[in-house]
């Protein structure tokens, strides 16, 4: 199965040069809680960004064009195609986690969206890309628990593709 997860804030900001514009640890556990033993997919610049090593307990795919790129510990795939065939032979989840570039194409190929949305507005240089609601149906919503660590009003939000029935 694929997914995709992410946090955004209200305007759909999900990132400031590569990184994220907040501090939300209790998105920081809900990520590790739904990723970890599953496969993680990402841009190398994402990967570069959370300082070019991969996640305890789950696979790290690397999405590149670059042929002659190597990092220790993960994966490093080149093409959509690669990735799909690779979740496709793997039993658990595979999770796209970012950049912007890398949402947006692997959207068409997921089946669940993982959204965390912060209730504030920040400061940053990437978006998340377009997505048409109407594809996809609200399963899960739970509202996150704020308190001295956790300074932002969020919720996790969970959709399911909608099936065609043209």
């Amino acid at each position: 199965m694929l997914a995709a997860i992410w946090a955004q804030d209200e305007e759909g900001t999900i990132g400031k040069e590569n990184r994220l514009p907040w501090h939300l640890p209790n998105d920081l556990k809900f990520f590790k809680q739904m990723t970890e033993d599953n496969t993680i997919v990402m841009g190398r610049k994402t990967f570069e960004g959370m300082g070019s090593r991969p996640l305890p307990n789950r696979q790290t795919i690397v999405l590149t064009r670059d042929r002659e790129y190597q990092a220790k510990g993960v994966i490093v795939l080149h093409t959509i195609e690669e990735v799909l065939d690779y979740a496709k032979s793997f039993s658990g989840i595979t999770f796209i986690s970012g950049g912007s570039a890398v949402y947006e194409d692997f959207l068409p190929y997921c089946d669940v969206l993982y959204r965390t949305v912060i209730h504030h507005s920040f400061e940053g240089d990437t978006k998340f890309p377009f997505v048409d609601w109407d594809d996809w149906a609200l399963i899960n919503l739970s509202m996150g628990a704020q308190d001295e660590a956790n300074h932002y009003a969020y919720q996790f939000e969970t959709y399911q593709r909608k099936v065609n029935t043209d």
